[in-house]
């Protein structure tokens, strides 16, 4: 039996042990990192520099963004170096800080999409007092306890499964799940993690029967518009977020709501892509190249470099003539 509290490392699931198959998997990664990173960058810029774009669906938006950009940033490059340079480790601090973040950033990405719900909700529902309510200050009051609830529910996991005592340090998946880590603890200490994340589940289930509340009294509310304009404008605001809400909720029960052993290690490898990779990469795409205002945002930016760009090269021309 071996005390993980004396050893300084953990060996993670590899993808394939044949060599190049592990570099397809880097390279795979790769592709899928900078495609993710790229659009939720695009979509945090647009939203920071475009003032039409300061409005508060927007503003949670770019909060979104800067959560699945750092997930994938969490994640996906640790898994790449290990394929490429034919390793498994991370280092027991690592592991720590995989694990916080990953809790950090998920806690605070479905609170984030409760809070554009109930955004949403008063657009829509209640659109004469939508600038009372939803004002700045309430915006980033909002955003605020959102990334605060992430913190709380970082800590209360982090804490919960680094106070176990591990019987060994191979964990069946890619990076540090905290599933498959509760399987490796040889301390009824687990218990109190296990009830940790059946209170995280509770909360997202109470979460997500909130939207969904919110959703049916936003369509019963849209199903009276008597202009048809008004109604496909209300749904195409409306139909991004549920995707992106069930999305996570979907890739999340694939994950976790099942015993972490009955599945072999390639199924859960995919389990986690799907919930941890799948979100970060397709929200950009069902936000931004949906969204006519982003993609106007974006051409606006392009042109403006392009006309600094031409501008700069004629200053330079009349300085060298």
């Amino acid at each position: 039996m071996l005390n993980l509290t004396t050893t300084s490392e953990f060996l993670l699931l590899e993808f394939s042990d044949i060599r190049e198959l592990q570099i397809l998997h880097f390279f795979v990664f790769l592709a899928i990192y900078v495609t993710a990173v790229t659009g939720n960058l695009l979509i945090i810029i647009a939203v920071v520099l475009d003032h039409q774009l300061h409005t508060p669906m927007y503003f949670f938006l770019m909060n979104l963004a800067v959560q699945d950009f750092g997930t994938v940033s969490l994640l996906m490059p640790k898994a790449m170096a290990n394929s490429l340079l034919n390793t498994r480790s991370i280092s027991y601090s690592g592991c720590v800080a995989q694990v916080f973040f990953f809790f950090f950033l998920g806690g605070s990405d479905f609170a984030i999409l409760t809070v554009m719900a109930h955004d949403r909700y008063v657009a829509i529902c209640s659109p004469l007092l939508y600038e009372t309510i939803m004002h700045r200050g309430a915006c980033i009051q909002m955003a605020g306890y959102a990334w605060i609830a992430g913190t709380l529910n970082a800590i209360l996991h982090t804490s919960g499964t680094f106070a176990l005592t591990f019987c060994s340090n191979q964990i069946n998946q890619f990076y540090c799940d905290l599933p498959q880590m509760l399987t490796l603890s040889c301390s009824n200490l687990y218990v109190i993690e296990l009830g940790f994340l059946i209170l995280g589940c509770a909360v997202v289930a109470g979460s997500f029967i909130f939207i969904l509340i919110t959703y049916v009294q936003i369509f019963t509310t849209v199903l009276r518009m008597p202009s048809v304009h008004g109604r496909k404008k209300a749904l195409s605001t409306c139909i991004p977020h549920l995707t992106v809400v069930s999305l996570l909720v979907i890739t999340g029960v694939f994950a976790y709501l099942r015993p972490p052993a009955s599945t072999s290690s390639d199924l859960n490898i995919l389990f986690a892509v799907i919930y941890a990779i799948l979100p970060p990469l397709l929200n950009p795409f069902i936000y931004g190249i949906r969204n006519k205002e982003i993609k106007t945002a974006l051409l606006k930016l392009i042109d403006f470099g392009h006309c600094a760009q031409t501008s700069s090269s004629h200053i330079l021309l009349r300085k060298l003539c």
